[in-house]
């Protein structure tokens, strides 16, 4: 009997659907020695980002051989050493579809809430104050968007964007991309110096660093918006914190950050900042989504 490990859960009704399958299915998480056994006693393991699956985890189920699959619900790999699975035969999946509206209308979320102050009227006004005149916000419409990478996440912020009447440009490894022709690939300085807003969309790869420092804040227009939904490690939060403090950047949003949760006092308490926990795809929709890729995932591999 196939055993499945769902380490960082799983949608309810994407469960009785595997166990319908004949599939044995655990929910628990497992960390540390007790997540070592286990990937030495089942068939596939499903992650979200809350769980990282390191050499050292691959290691140990290759102590059995059972293990045969990894997948990432979710988009992003990165909490995974796929490269290390792949080359010891264990193949590693992730559900690219599922969550890209999710994400997108997160991001969107986040430049109301920071254009408009909504993320800090909501506190103030719970504390008895009525700030009325302090909080002269802007509109979306008319605004220049930047957008780092151009994949499917991307591309949904970008037809949200200007449904609203945005002007959205991209910086992407792969240069102009055929979809949203109205779209067009920058350089990165461009992009830096010519959007009110910047919404970051790529992988965090270690050996390249973050996409923004010190020096791309440096040339930023004084007055900007950054939203962050991607990875953290992405934005360098230390030279975010300065440009916040400098007014290069007028506000921020974060969804991630450079640790999970959050220890940086300076980031969680800072005035002009918008928080939200890591939250990208979870919403009901995108969750059941990401439970019936799962399943066609498992499906096709395991059965």
């Amino acid at each position: 009997m196939i055993k499945i490990l769902a380490n960082d859960g799983i949608d309810h009704n994407a469960k009785l659907e595997l166990e319908s399958l004949g599939y044995v299915v655990d929910t628990t998480h497992y960390d540390g020695a007790e997540l070592h056994e286990q990937l030495q006693q089942v068939d596939c393991i499903i992650v979200r980002s809350a769980t990282k699956i390191r050499t050292v985890d691959i290691d140990q189920a290759l102590l059995t051989k059972k293990l045969r699959l990894i997948i990432r619900a979710g988009v992003g790999i990165d909490n995974i050493d796929h490269e290390y699975a792949e080359n010891h035969g264990i193949l590693v999946r992730n559900t690219p579809n599922s969550s890209s509206d999710a994400v997108a209308e997160l991001a969107i979320g986040h430049m109301f809430a920071i254009a408009r102050h909504i993320y800090h009227a909501n506190v103030t006004m719970r504390q008895g104050q009525w700030h009325k005149k302090q909080y002269k916000g802007i509109e979306l419409s008319g605004k220049t968007l930047g957008l780092v990478g151009f994949g499917r996440i991307a591309q949904k912020v970008a037809e949200k964007a200007m449904a609203l009447g945005m002007k959205v440009i991209y910086n992407d490894i792969r240069g102009q991309q055929e979809v949203l022709p109205q779209c067009k690939e920058v350089c990165k300085d461009d992009l830096l110096q010519q959007s009110d807003f910047i919404s970051l969309h790529i992988p965090f790869k270690p050996e390249m660093g973050p996409y923004l420092g010190e020096e791309e804040f440096s040339k930023m227009k004084p007055g900007m918006y950054i939203v962050h939904t991607a990875r953290g490690g992405v934005v360098d939060e230390t030279a975010l914190l300065n440009a916040l403090d400098n007014h290069t950047v007028a506000f921020a949003a974060l969804d991630v950050y450079e640790e999970e949760p959050t220890k940086n006092e300076r980031i969680y308490t800072h005035e002009r900042i918008s928080l939200t926990p890591h939250i990208g795809a979870s919403t009901i929709e995108a969750q059941a989504r990401i439970g019936l890729e799962t399943i066609a995932v498992i499906q096709e591999i395991l059965s």
